[in-house]
């Protein structure tokens, strides 16, 4: 692998990311959401940011856009679908548009649901995908503008990476994520695996993340609406994956 990743926290449970190239000496920021906590995260490394890449407008995620610009003058992707909304955006892109980090691509996917606007950007070159706040390990995003029909489309999406895809996600969720999915998928023992890990990972203060494609297909109830097991968990027997979602998003909404 080429990049180097580094993910630290930001607030209570947002997780930063940068990735660095040591070949160009380029830095990209996925999302930026506190300027102070990604500045002193580039300090660390010794690196200079050159790009920011937004998944979605949330302030959570592009607060620190503004000053990062005036210190560093690094150049923001965000989604043209948040044209109006994401200021200070040097490049707005749309599904199929490839972001250029240096010579490693991205390719835009568009994944409605937790936002109208929201992206996911695919790097096929390090096997890498950052999800924002659409998929989590073990959980998706809320749905706060899209709906159960557009998060499992955008799902879909996703599941269809290859598995071996290193999945970043916007959030450090995944021990809550893991509470909640076991009630629902109680016999799945690659979840029941995932949550011991899990445990001993955040016990140790270590991060859960990165998860992959495969990982989530096989242990992410959202993922796994279709399963029949799911649907009955839910009291819904029969019924389609979107109304399978849509529950199983309720109930985490309460949990």
């Amino acid at each position: 692998m080429a990049l180097i990743i580094k993910q630290f926290l930001i607030g209570s449970d947002n997780l930063g990311v940068l990735l660095h190239n040591p070949e160009t000496g380029m830095t990209a920021s996925i999302d930026a959401g506190d300027a102070g906590a990604i500045e002193a995260a580039l300090t660390e490394s010794n690196w200079k940011l050159t790009h920011i890449l937004i998944t979605h407008h949330h302030d959570d995620h592009v607060a620190g856009i503004e000053r990062l610009k005036e210190r560093y003058h690094a150049y923001v992707y965000a989604s043209a679908l948040d044209e109006h909304r994401i200021p200070f955006v040097d490049e707005f892109v749309f599904e199929g548009d490839e972001v250029w980090f240096g010579d490693i691509l991205f390719d835009v996917i568009e994944t409605p649901g937790h936002t109208n606007g929201h992206i996911a950007y695919y790097c096929q070159q390090e096997n890498l995908v950052f999800t924002g706040d659409t998929l989590f390990s073990l959980g998706c995003g809320r749905l706060f503008e899209g709906t159960a029909a557009e998060m499992w489309a955008s799902l879909g999406k996703l599941g269809f990476l290859p598995d071996e895809t290193q999945v970043y996600c916007g959030h450090e969720y995944t021990l809550a994520n893991a509470r909640f999915a076991v009630g629902v998928d109680p016999e799945n023992a690659a979840l029941v695996a995932r949550i011991a890990e899990v445990e001993t990972l955040r016990a140790q203060g270590t991060f859960t993340l990165p998860t992959t494609i495969g990982a989530e297909k096989a242990t992410n109830p959202f993922m796994r609406a279709a399963q029949p097991k799911i649907a009955a968990a839910m009291g819904l027997a029969g019924a389609s994956p979107v109304d399978v979602l849509a529950a199983l998003r309720e109930a985490k909404n309460k949990a």
